[in-house]
């Protein structure tokens, strides 16, 4: 489908290294259509403007220092969309900030868009939650009973919205929309051959790993990684295993990804351990790719390893990792990290795994093939949105408020 070109402020996460939020940028604009003009935001203009220059048209404005650029660009544009990601939550304990931070802003930002520049509202495949106090689920409220079109990628996301009487549209993870050989970019192969011997010792088992310091409960992280250096340690004395460091964030801020991996490798001197300096999605997809398994915290490198069709094993530190892993059946395959968990059951759930790759590899690349899908509807249905601005169209209203908290 193609469309009038549109004059688009597309805001999200961008610009912090985060691969996976890079990875988002890229699909949703790739996915809404290059024939239209982007105002992106970003920490890091210069970074993001090298990411997307040549593919996109597109004006990159600073986070925190463009602040009436982007006030302008509101009143300027045709519609406002947030793309992707944890939108609308509480932060954590781990983060260091304000409890409600996010959800001010984006109420402050939703608000002006709405009410002062009167332009149309947009947010696609996001994820909505954490939110547990009652305080939250007001904010949470006032922004989403704003939103013009509003797509939620899982079913907690689908049933916190309700419980505060708003009916969003269920959808998926939108980098689900993008296929192994895009992923890995021109000129790679997509399909994944087995490792082979060699002198008759067995072959040492790719283990891709990715850690996140922003779990939920930052009390239990020591315990965490503690346990998880014991299952893998006990796991090598089984069968050799290699680990691949997985930084899916390098930089930005303190106790990034490639910092804790590296950390962490301290933990476990008896085991081979490769580090790998990642600056693009490709980067990443390319590692996992090379890998028999990959055990993560971060949801986009399950993503990716999913459509890659290499069995994942969720480190689940927050309820989207969760719910994912519920979405693409790992139950069995993962491990809240929140919580105390024994050492020796991680060791056997890993060998299981690893055992079971090929069935499990195919069972998430079947998944992921149905949620490509998925997605792809989804961003059919946006480009109609898209299409349609402009044109009459009935206002959503805000349903009566609700007394107590979520249900």
């Amino acid at each position: 489908m193609t469309t009038r070109q549109r004059r688009i402020v597309f805001l999200g996460t961008h610009g912090q290294h985060n691969i996976g939020d890079e990875l988002l940028l890229e699909t949703f604009l790739t996915r809404l259509g290059t024939e239209h003009h982007y105002v992106v935001n970003s920490y890091d203009p210069a970074f993001t403007r090298t990411q997307l220059a040549g593919r996109f048209d597109v004006t990159v404005i600073d986070t925190a220092a463009d602040r009436t650029r982007l006030l302008r660009a509101l009143v300027g544009c045709d519609a406002l969309c947030f793309g992707g990601g944890s939108i609308i939550k509480e932060l954590n304990a781990g983060t260091g900030r304000n409890r409600y931070s996010t959800l001010l802003m984006i109420l402050a930002i939703v608000t002006f868009t709405r009410r002062v520049a009167r332009k149309p509202i947009a947010m696609l495949n996001v994820g909505v939650g954490p939110v547990r106090t009652p305080r939250g689920l007001r904010l949470s409220r006032m922004i989403l009973s704003q939103v013009d079109e509003l797509t939620v990628r899982d079913e907690r996301s689908l049933a916190l919205c309700r419980s505060i009487g708003v009916e969003p549209r269920p959808a998926t993870d939108a980098v689900f929309s993008v296929d192994a050989k895009s992923l890995l970019g021109d000129g790679q192969d997509s399909s994944r051959t087995e490792q082979a011997a060699s002198h008759g010792s067995p072959a040492p088992v790719r283990v891709a790993l990715n850690l996140n310091f922003d779990v939920e409960n930052p009390a239990n992280w020591e315990l965490f990684l503690s346990r998880l250096a014991q299952a893998l340690e006990s796991l090598d004395a089984r069968h050799p295993i290699e680990l691949h460091a997985l930084p899916m964030q390098t930089g930005f801020k303190q106790h990034d990804d490639a910092e804790v991996l590296a950390g962490f490798a301290a933990r476990v001197p008896s085991i081979a351990f490769v580090q790998h300096e990642l600056s693009t999605p490709r980067d990443a997809a390319r590692v996992i790719q090379k890998c028999d398994i990959v055990v993560s915290e971060r949801l986009h490198a399950i993503v990716m390893a999913s459509i890659l069709g290499v069995p994942p094993f969720a480190l689940v530190y927050d309820v989207k990792v969760g719910e994912l892993a519920a979405m693409l059946r790992l139950a069995h395959w993962s491990v809240d990290i929140n919580e105390p968990f024994d050492a020796a059951e991680l060791t056997e759930k890993l060998a299981h795994l690893i055992r079971e790759r090929a069935s499990v590899a195919k069972q998430v690349a079947e998944t992921s093939a149905n949620l490509r899908r998925e997605a792809c509807d989804n961003f059919d249905r946006a480009r109609r949105w898209i299409a349609g601005l402009g044109e009459p169209r009935p206002r959503r209203r805000a349903p009566a408020e609700r007394s107590g908290g979520q249900r």
